[in-house]
Parts: structure tokens; sequence; C-alpha cells
């Protein structure tokens, strides 16, 4: 059996989310959840940096468009939801988060479901 990737600090994230679903519910907006996730960041001093600016290079020039909720450690994008469910395009937004920021390992946490399910999306490609 393989290692899983960033064992600890991936842990740590989901158990984090899992304490802002229980005190906050399903039924907040995008923004109380990442503040409320920001604030648990805060209080486990796990380093962090909220809605990250992240271009793709284009030969010399580079791309804008791409914001990131959170990279956490330098290591973790996190990208937050608050909607019914996740869908094909919110895979394919994490897989576009990891080409740019060169990262193997993001997630994915929608916090309207009833029971949350935090997804790992691997990058094959990535640097980290």
């Amino acid at each position: 059996m393989s290692e899983l990737l960033h064992r600890e600090l991936s842990f740590k994230i989901v158990g984090l989310s899992f304490e802002v679903h229980k005190r906050l519910g399903r039924f907040c907006s995008h923004k109380q959840y990442c503040d409320a996730f920001e604030i648990l960041l805060n209080h486990n001093k796990i380093n962090y940096e909220r809605e990250v600016e992240i271009p793709i290079e284009f030969g010399k020039d580079k791309l804008y468009g791409n914001r990131l909720d959170f990279l956490i450690e330098k290591l973790i994008p996190v990208d937050i939801k608050a909607k019914k469910f996740t869908d094909t395009g919110d895979y394919v937004q994490m897989k576009r988060y990891l080409f740019a920021t060169k990262r193997k390992l993001g997630i994915i946490i929608n916090f309207r479901e009833t029971s949350i399910k935090p997804k790992r999306i691997l990058n094959s490609k990535g640097e980290y």
C-alpha cells in the first residue's frame, strides 16, 4: 500500500472542515465557511494564504483569472464550496489550480452537504 500524500496535514484540514460543519451546519454562505475555516486555521497555528491569485504561465507571460480559497502550508490548495453538490466543473477547477500551483494534492470541501465528504484530488504532474 502506498503512503498517503501529506497525510498529517490533510487529516488536520479535513478535521477542521468537520468542526466548521458541525458548528455552522449546512446553510451558511461561502464567505462564512471560509471565515470560520480561517479562524480554526489560526487557532491551530496552521500557515495558510487566503484568496490566492494563481496565474498560469503562457511562455514568458502569465494568464490570470484563478483565485484559490486557501493554500495551506504552501502545499495543499483547498477549495471551499457552499452548493447543493459538487460536479465535474469543481473537479476540473481543482485540477486547474493544481496545474497552476504545481502541487500534487488539492482538497474540495462542500459545506452544503448534509454530511460533508472532503474530496482529495491528485495531480500526477505536480512538483511538490
